[in-house]
C-alpha cells in the first residue's frame, strides 16, 4: 500500500496534463520561435497558456512570463527588481519564514550592498501589518512576503499587506510568493496590490520544471536569463512548450472545482490534526480551518527525531516530509520553526503531512493507526 502524504514538495499529474504533453513532445514538437507552421503549432500552445493563465489572474497577457518553476521566478522578481531599481533605494522588506529560494536571494543582495529587515511572525506564523508599517521607509524598494508557508501553512494577510504598502509609500513593489497558495485560493494581482508573483506547476498537479512570474507591467525588472530575446527580453530561451502548456492545463483542472476542492482538503485537515491531537506528545504547528492553508498539518513529536519517525513511516508505504522537502535532506533547524518560537526539542522532531484532491480519509486513517503503533516503539527506542 502507498500513501503519499507530501503534496507541498510535489503533486501527481493530471491526467490531461500528461496527455497534453505527450502530443507535444511526439506530434507538436517545433520551436515557438520558427517561422514554419510545427512553430506556429508551437506558439499557439504557448500564447494559449498565457491567455489561461492572465485570465485566472485577471491580468493583461503580456503580463505573465514562463520560468523553470517557482525557484527561478522568486530570484527573477527578486534580484531583477532590486538591481533594476536601486537608484530609488537600497531597502528591502521580507519574513523571516520565507522559502529558501526568497531568503538566498535576500543573501545574495546584502552582499551587494542592499540592506534587508527580515519581520518577525507570531506563533501562528502570521506578520504584524504594524510592523510592515513601521518598517516601511524613504530607502525601501521592495516588499517580499510569501502567500503560503510552505512548513506549517500560514496565511499572510496578502490584500491587507498590498493595501498597507501602497498606502504608506505607492512607489514600493510587492512580491508575493504564491507557489504553496496558488491552485488553493483564488489570487488577484490587481485587487491586492501586488506587482510580482512567482507560482510553480508542479504544486497544482502540473510538470516539474516549469513556472510563471506575473510582473505588472508598469515594473521595471532586470531580467535574469539572457540570450536570443524570447519572451520580450525577460526571459531568454527556448520556451518549454510541453511545460507550458501542462502548466495551463494544470490550472484549468485545479480551478474547475476549486471551493469543492479545497473544502474536502480542509475537512481531512482538521479531521487528522484532531485525531492527532489525542495522541500523547504531540504538537499541531499548523491552525485548523480557514486560518490554515487546507492541505499542510505539521506536527511535532516529542522524544522522536523527525528522520526516523519518516524512514518508519516509510517503510509502512506513507511518504511524508520533515519539514521543508527543500531543506530536509540537509541538517539545518527550520527558519520557520524557529521563527514562531519552537523549542528544540520540537524542532528536530517535526514532521509535515501535506495533502491533495487525490487524499482519502482511509489514508488518513491508515495513516493515523500507524503513528499510534511506531511512536511508542520508537520513544522507548530513543530513551535507550
Amino acid at each position: 500500500m502507498e500513501i503519499y502524504l507530501d503534496n507541498s514538495a510535489t503533486t501527481k499529474c493530471f491526467e490531461s496534463v500528461v496527455d497534453v504533453m505527450s502530443k507535444i513532445y511526439l506530434e507538436d514538437y517545433g520551436n515557438p520561435s520558427s517561422m514554419h507552421s510545427k512553430g506556429v503549432d508551437a506558439e499557439k500552445y504557448v500564447r494559449y497558456a498565457k491567455e489561461t493563465i492572465a485570465k485566472n489572474l485577471k491580468v493583461n497577457t503580456k503580463e505573465i512570463y514562463f520560468t523553470s518553476g517557482g525557484t527561478e521566478s522568486d530570484n527573477t522578481a527578486i534580484i531583477g527588481a532590486a538591481l533594476a531599481n536601486r537608484r530609488a533605494g537600497r531597502h528591502i522588506v521580507t519574513t523571516k519564514i520565507e522559502h529558501p529560494a526568497v531568503l538566498q536571494s535576500m543573501k545574495y543582495l546584502e552582499a551587494q550592498g542592499f540592506r534587508v529587515t527580515y519581520l518577525p511572525v507570531n506563533k501562528k506564523g502570521v506578520v504584524s501589518l504594524e510592523d510592515l508599517y513601521k518598517v516601511i521607509g524613504p530607502d525601501t524598494i521592495l516588499v517580499s512576503v510569501m502567500h503560503t508557508n510552505n512548513e506549517i501553512g500560514a496565511l499572510q494577510p496578502i490584500a491587507e499587506i498590498g493595501g498597507l504598502i501602497k498606502k504608506k509609500k505607492p512607489s514600493v513593489l510587492f512580491h508575493v510568493d504564491a507557489v504553496q497558495g496558488y491552485g488553493k485560493y483564488h489570487i488577484y494581482p490587481k485587487r491586492m496590490g501586488i506587482d510580482l508573483l512567482s507560482v510553480s506547476g508542479h504544486k497544482i498537479h502540473g510538470p516539474k520544471g516549469i513556472g510563471f512570474l506575473y510582473v505588472n507591467e508598469k515594473v521595471k525588472l532586470q531580467p535574469m536569463v539572457l540570450g536570443g530575446g524570447q519572451q520580450g527580453g525577460m526571459r531568454s530561451g527556448t520556451e518549454n512548450v510541453p511545460g507550458i502548456a501542462g502548466l495551463a492545463k494544470a490550472v484549468e483542472e485545479v480551478y474547475a472545482n476549486l471551493e469543492a476542492d479545497t473544502a474536502k482538503m480542509c475537512e481531512l485537515k482538521d479531521y487528522f490534526i484532531d485525531e492527532l491531537s489525542k495522541m500523547e506528545g504531540i504538537r499541531i504547528n499548523s491552525s485548523k480551518g480557514a486560518e490554515g492553508a487546507p492541505h499542510i498539518v505539521s506536527a511535532s513529536v516529542k522524544g522522536v527525531r523527525a528522520e526516523v519517525l519518516l524512514h518508519a513511516l516509510e517503510d509502512k508505504g506513507i511518504c511524508v516530509s520533515a519539514g521543508s522537502a527543500c531543506a530536509s535532506n540537509k541538517n539545518v533547524t527550520s527558519a520557520t520553526l524557529q521563527a514562531i518560537g519552537l523549542e528544540k526539542e520540537y524542532t528536530d522532531a517535526t514532521i509535515r503531512f501535506s495533502f491533495s484532491v487525490f487524499t482519502t480519509k482511509e489514508e488518513l486513517d491508515y495513516t493515523l493507526q500507524a503513528l499510534e503503533e511506531l511512536l511508542p516503539m520508537l520513544r522507548r527506542y530513543t530513551r535507550r
